[in-house]
């Protein structure tokens, strides 16, 4: 099975693989192709669904959710829609409670209509009701329609939660090729973006000892080369490019699922994402589109680790910081950058002690002796921030934080606490380690701030 597969290569079909581990995914169909959604009914049989629950907002149903509800009808299907309503659905308590509210009791398929945040809904709720769930896509700007955990926000924090993967995606290109620039550029953004945080994962390999698996690293990998192959097509919505990106999210979806997390898809350029959108609901904000910050956040990442590899870090001198931490200290900060947000960071920070000296001081160790190693993991690995620039550039796509809402503060911010929204180890958390965070950040932002 580690040869170059196919994406329906690795549905429904567990596989011994060399990292010691058999990986599987629950995610059984994938349909990309024009005229997709036709397929639907022919899912419904094959499965024997009786009674479907279609959840979508206002502009999904009017992109899809009709057609869906259309084309069900005609083949005499039993089905519900359940639409949103507002500018824009927000996955939190709210919406969660409303969905289960409307539900047949005896329905036994909920369809998402839609993108990321309908998806993560759908499928947290449709594990809880403990039914099945797919995907009727209506753009392609983010990587989790195939992922088994659900983003979702909970006391205006962004939080993943255990849930299901759906059991089969569509994605008709008549419908993705139809989706705004933005949303198509952000797919793009997002799956540029496992460059950085496949690294993280090696990094967290050689320094930690962490689980690491060459086969679904190559995977995700050519998926993206792929793709950035044809970046050029991306702007003329070639169906076949179009096509590309949708079946590259659901692959690296399949990733995590092999994995049983998001380590193979998300890594510091989501953190910095995660900590932007936690700022944005917080103010009430709509937040960019996901995809698009994770795709800002990978230009700063890239930028950030250029100036890092500009000199050997000083090993004692990180030591020396290391020691000097103070978790009140620590804590008082948190509650000023985080703001509502601030207990959910301090927790986690209790349960993963990340932070404490003794492991930052073995981590440093392990640095030390693997530098030239790591060095040459991000040299061989990472495309420049220049070239990730040209590709957004192309797309007419932001790619400084200015452009989305961001000023260089919350850059800042963002670059030196964005890694405590999690407890995986990144570059971010090297950094911090090696006790140059505050320095490369402040590069950064002065980088930007030279070329606005």
């Amino acid at each position: 099975m580690e040869g170059t597969l196919k994406l329906a290569d690795y549905l429904g079909r567990p596989f011994e693989c060399s990292c010691g581990k058999t990986h599987s995914t629950t995610l059984e169909g994938v349909t990309v192709g024009a005229g997709a959604l036709k397929s639907l009914p022919d899912y419904v049989e094959k499965y024997q669904f009786k009674n479907l629950y279609i959840a979508c907002d206002e502009i999904t149903y009017g992109i899809a959710g009709e057609k869906v509800m259309r084309i069900l009808k005609d083949a005499n299907i039993k089905a519900k829609a359940h639409v949103f309503q507002g500018k824009r659905f927000i996955p939190d308590e709210k919406a969660l409670g409303e969905l289960m509210i409307d539900a047949d009791r005896d329905c036994d398929l909920v369809v998402a209509v839609g993108t990321g945040s309908i998806n993560d809904m759908c499928r947290f709720f449709s594990y809880q009701m403990g039914v099945p769930y797919a995907i009727a896509a209506t753009a392609a700007p983010m990587d989790g329609f195939a992922s088994s955990g659900a983003a979702l926000i909970i006391n205006s924090m962004k939080v993943t939660i255990p849930a299901q993967t759906p059991l089969f995606i569509i994605g008709d290109t008549d419908v993705l090729c139809g989706a705004p620039p933005r949303m198509v550029a952000a797919g793009l953004g997002d799956l540029l973006g496992k460059f950085t945080c496949l690294n993280d994962w090696r990094i967290s390999k050689t320094v930690n000892d962490e689980y690491y698996c060459d086969t679904i690293v190559n995977l995700v990998t050519d998926c993206i080369e792929n793709v950035l192959a044809n970046a050029d097509c991306v702007a003329s919505k070639d169906p076949k490019v179009i096509g590309d990106i949708m079946e590259g999210l659901v692959l690296t979806g399949v990733a995590m699922s092999f994995i049983g997390n998001s380590r193979p898809a998300a890594g510091c350029e989501h953190h910095i994402c995660h900590f932007w959108e936690t700022l944005e609901l917080q103010e009430g904000k709509i937040p960019v589109l996901h995809g698009t910050k994770v795709a800002v956040g990978t230009v700063m990442i890239l930028k950030m680790t250029e100036f890092l590899r500009e000199t050997r870090p000083d090993f004692e001198a990180a030591r020396a910081k290391a020691g000097e931490y103070d978790q009140a200290a620590w804590e008082a900060q948190i509650k000023e950058v985080y703001g509502a947000s601030a207990s959910s960071i301090i927790e986690l920070e209790r349960e993963s002690k990340k932070n404490e000296v003794k492991g930052r001081l073995a981590r440093i160790d392990a640095i030390e002796a693997h530098w030239d190693e790591i060095v040459k993991l991000m040299d061989d690995n990472m495309p420049t921030a220049n070239r990730m620039i040209e590709i957004l550039k192309s797309l007419d796509a932001p790619y400084y934080p200015a452009q989305i809402g961001f000023d260089g503060e919350r850059l800042y911010h963002a670059l030196i606490y964005a890694k405590e929204t999690r407890a995986r180890y990144t570059m971010l958390s090297m950094m911090a380690d090696l006790g140059v965070t505050e320095e490369l950040a402040r590069k950064v932002v002065d980088f930007v701030e030279d070329r606005k």
